[in-house]
């Protein structure tokens, strides 16, 4: 385990914001993570992991907490009297300032019953505009750190997209069959260990869109539809604002782009794919 992954879990344990001091104490007393030198983790160690990731926790009041948590400054007290039994304040995890604007909305499409396999929908994605959403069956389908980060969240949510045109289009052809360039496709590949083709972005106009061969392709397509389940939504409104919304609310695991707790691994694997496929070969 990471030092940041360990900060993440005795911050959710806990349910409120902890001093570094507290936050270092707690993961020596759980042997959570240790120094590869050997030397005890020290308390200004914690804040510079909390400064290297901004998305993930945030800093005020000589505290830490979750950068997902809302309001968490409100609820930084002082040290509670040991004679009180007054339950500390906890902050609502995966909320954020700006709220979901058509509740209903967000409600229908994180209904647990609407979901479906995503290997049982070829026929039904309408060429509508809308949002959708996706989930994994088991988390144990996921490999590390995925499967701790979605454990540490409580809950199985992995996107949240939208389709400006076409649902059948979007979510159906680029998301889950690869036809085009969908962003959850090349991330699942990508956590799932597989790489572009070595030099196949190379004299491309556009040179982060990478794809893997044929193969690897099938192969992701099928543990799509072993794994994930899918539901989506018909809407033409502002549909942007509530992807938005719901991203910041609901803090999607492999969301990247305005997700407040967007995972650094996940980044990393990407960025890793784009460098094997703009490097020459021959």
């Amino acid at each position: 385990m990471t030092l940041h992954e360990a900060m993440e879990k005795v911050l959710v344990d806990a349910g409120r914001p902890l001093k570094s001091s507290e936050l270092a104490e707690q993961i020596k007393t759980l042997d959570l993570y240790r120094k590869r030198d050997g030397s005890p983790l020290q308390q200004d160690q914690v804040r510079a992991r909390a400064r290297k990731y901004p998305h993930l926790f945030a800093q005020a009041a000589g505290a830490i907490a979750l950068a997902s948590w809302r309001d968490w400054e409100q609820v930084v007290p002082a040290e509670p009297s040991p004679l009180s039994d007054a339950p500390v304040p906890r902050p609502a995890a995966g909320t954020d300032q700006s709220p979901i604007k058509s509740p209903g909305l967000a409600a229908a499409l994180l209904e647990p019953s609407a979901f479906r396999s995503a290997g049982t929908i070829d026929l039904e994605v309408p060429v509508r505009p809308g949002l959708y959403a996706i989930r994994v069956r088991d988390r144990d389908a996921l490999p590390e750190p995925f499967k701790g980060h979605s454990e540490l969240r409580g809950h199985d949510l992995l996107y949240i997209g939208v389709a400006g045109q076409s649902l059948n289009r979007r979510l159906l052809g680029q998301e889950l069959r690869a036809q085009g360039h969908g962003t959850l496709f090349r991330s699942l590949g990508a956590l799932l260990g597989y790489r572009p083709r070595a030099g196949s972005l190379v004299d491309k106009g556009n040179t982060k869109n990478y794809q893997f061969a044929p193969d690897d392709s099938q192969a992701i397509i099928e543990w799509i539809n072993a794994n994930l389940l899918v539901n989506w939504v018909e809407f033409s409104g502002a549909y942007r604002v509530e992807e938005t919304a719901l991203i910041k609310t609901h803090l999607p695991l492999l969301n990247l782009q305005g997700n407040p707790a967007a995972i650094p691994e996940l980044s990393a694997l990407r960025a890793e794919c784009v460098r094997i496929a703009n490097v020459p070969t021959g």
